[in-house]
């Protein structure tokens, strides 16, 4: 079965929205080498609707010689959206039909390397929950960004998490990554 995985960048304060306009000058060596090793693992990406629409915008016009635009324009993307219809312009995009659990259940049953989600913050919550996700990654930044989106909501059901691994880097970053507690 294959892994689905995410991660997130995270200021102290918990926001995960827009983190280009918090992380500053944090992005150091060891997490581009995390995010190479990230993109060598995985093969196929989900992304929600917002995530997909920001990124298309962006995305296919980057420069060449960026190595997550290299990354990310052929590998397979898969939308989530209640609202998107039809094909999508972004190359190698196609927008999920049916109930998404099914879907990922069935995609995680399929041969190929880590799905990874990207670019949806209540997609990773949504499948968190349910027990499709296999690890979640915060990379927290030291920084307060004083607002934005927070991964979790205060209606969140309590649920026990076990750390998988954790990284420190000469920036002062925090990677931890968690995956659902089974015992």
């Amino acid at each position: 079965m294959r892994k689905l995985t995410a991660g997130l960048f995270m200021s102290l304060d918990g926001v995960v929205e827009s983190p280009n306009l918090w992380q500053f000058d944090s992005f150091d060596e060891e997490l581009g080498l995390e995010m190479t090793a990230m993109m060598n693992r995985v093969d196929t990406v989900l992304l929600g609707r917002v995530g997909y629409e920001q990124w298309a915008g962006y995305w296919p016009s980057a420069e060449n010689d960026d190595p997550f635009g290299a990354f990310i324009n052929p590998v397979p993307k898969f939308v989530a959206s209640r609202t998107l219809t039809g094909d999508l312009a972004w190359q190698n995009s196609t927008l999920i039909t049916g109930d998404l659990n099914e879907f990922v259940t069935e995609l995680k049953n399929t041969e190929g390397g880590e799905i990874c989600l990207v670019g949806g913050i209540s997609l990773v919550r949504q499948l968190l929950f349910v027990g499709l996700l296999d690890s979640l990654t915060l990379m927290t930044h030291p920084v307060v960004a004083g607002e934005g989106r927070h991964l979790f909501e205060p209606t969140d059901p309590v649920t026990r998490l076990t750390l998988q691994s954790s990284l420190m880097t000469s920036k002062g970053n925090a990677l931890l990554t968690y995956g659902l507690r089974t015992d």
